[in-house]
């Protein structure tokens, strides 16, 4: 009896890994660019006491984030409307660039004004970089190697989340608060060094725009214009409505009201309708944003006025979250499963988390119960979110995955600026002594339990 060998084609397959020869430079470009973004994200609020005191502005904290926030909103659709009809390579270049001058702007600011504006080119610079980020990955990566370039992505904030608010607070006190953004400019360098050769990787399909309406430049541009106007004006309306009630409540309607319209035409066809497939699947990321950081914006304030914790203890609960976030990412990338399970598991850890983290202002109850039931919460968004990401890009046509991928970080912006702005109002109108403040975060937590307990209900519409 002959025996024969094996045919190579009788091995199994074993799909690259992201640090392979094929994808090294790419990952290791992205990873940089994603963690100078992290660690900026991680760092600026803990020098933004500082700010104000030196610049004048006791309101330049909720601003700056608002600033941010609606300018990364607006150019996550520009972003993607270019990387669907010219490639992701401008944008990702263009986005680094203009990071990097934002950073600059804000450590050379002498004025309030001259700060907001060095954060809004901080935004439009990171929102154009993380949309390009998404299309980069689903046009460079094969299929079965997406879902570990997301995890490494998200695990890149890991790092910038554990040591960025202790360094910035170091540079803080011995330099001065300008050395934090003036410190993370030279290191946009090599980021870029190692994304030049990374960038002429590609598919033909970037020469085959998507002709749906949402691959319409000027149509798109106004939607992403009305969007980041509708926003900015309903959160500054919701803010004053305990203040002057009739102005707040006409600048709350047409803030919505443009909100509305330019989501319709941003969203795939049916999302505001939750119809099944890549509709609620981009859905979905927005209620995991809002839920989650909606109460993570507010924990430290929670345990240092209602518990007394000094600064750094308050802080640990959110560091520590940042742990689970990235398990939850790597166990996704390393598992298989339906995407609306593991959806709905990640929506239902981060349910949980929230009702258990709700406890830590409760008298009698140690505040440090935060600390594990964020854990689960960061688990819970690493492992959902992920799988998010994964799904939305799979269920995209090649022509569509930048107009996608700008969807999903409008949802996800847009989610988490509403949450947190709707906290700060919710703060205002109940009180700032340590009682009311205890009602205030009971009240932020029930609400965002809400919302990520309807992403768990949903979930099964992704499918």
């Amino acid at each position: 009896m002959q025996v024969t060998a094996p045919k190579a084609l009788d091995a199994p397959h074993k799909p690259p890994g992201i640090l392979g020869p094929e994808y090294r430079t790419a990952t290791l470009g992205i990873l940089l660019v994603v963690t100078l973004i992290a660690f900026e994200g991680m760092s600026v609020g803990v020098v933004m006491p500082a700010i104000a005191e030196e610049l004048d502005a006791l309101d330049l904290y909720g601003l700056s984030f608002s600033a941010f926030l609606i300018a990364s909103l607006f150019m996550n659709v520009v972003a993607g409307l270019w990387s669907d009809r010219r490639g992701y390579r401008v944008p990702f270049l263009a986005g680094v660039v203009l990071f990097a001058i934002g950073m600059a702007l804000a450590g050379a600011a002498g004025s309030a004004e001259l700060f907001l504006l060095a954060r809004a080119v901080q935004g439009l610079g990171g929102g154009a970089s993380i949309v390009a980020l998404y299309v980069m990955i689903a046009r460079v990566y094969a299929m079965e190697v997406r879902p570990k370039a997301f995890a490494a992505v998200s695990a890149a904030w890991v790092v910038p989340a554990m040591v960025g608010p202790s360094v910035a607070g170091f540079v803080g006190e011995q330099w001065g608060w300008r050395y934090v953004f003036y410190g993370i400019v030279p290191l946009v360098v090599p980021a870029l060094v190692m994304l030049v050769p990374a960038l002429r990787m590609g598919s033909a399909a970037e020469a085959q725009p998507g002709s749906g309406p949402r691959s319409r430049p000027v149509e798109m541009t106004l939607a992403a214009t009305a969007t980041a106007g509708g926003a900015g004006l309903l959160l500054h309306g919701v803010d004053r409505l305990h203040v002057k009630a009739g102005e707040a409540g006409v600048e709350t309607v047409v803030g919505l009201a443009l909100l509305v319209y330019g989501l319709y035409r941003l969203l795939p066809p049916g999302a505001l309708r939750f119809r099944r497939g890549l509709a609620t699947t981009v859905l979905m990321r927005g209620f995991f944003s809002a839920a989650f950081f909606g109460v993570n914006a507010y924990i430290p304030l929670a345990l240092q006025h209602v518990k007394s914790f000094d600064t750094t203890s308050a802080g640990i609960a959110l560091t520590t979250g940042a742990l689970g976030w990235s398990a939850g990412s790597f166990l996704q990338s390393r598992r298989a499963g339906e995407a609306h399970t593991r959806i709905r598991l990640g929506a239902g850890c981060v349910t949980a988390a929230i009702l258990v983290c709700l406890l830590s202002v409760v008298p009698g109850v140690t505040g440090w119960i935060s600390v594990p039931a964020w854990i689960v919460a960061g688990f819970g968004m690493g492992f959902g979110l992920t799988t998010i990401s994964v799904t939305a890009m799979r269920q995209s046509p090649v022509n569509e995955q930048g107009a996608n991928s700008a969807a999903l970080s409008v949802t996800d912006q847009l989610g988490s600026a509403l949450s947190i702005g709707i906290g700060g109002a919710l703060v205002n109108v109940i009180g700032h002594s340590s009682s009311q403040i205890a009602t205030g975060f009971l009240v932020i937590c029930g609400l965002m339990a809400v919302i990520s307990l309807s992403a768990t209900l949903l979930a099964g519409r992704v499918r």
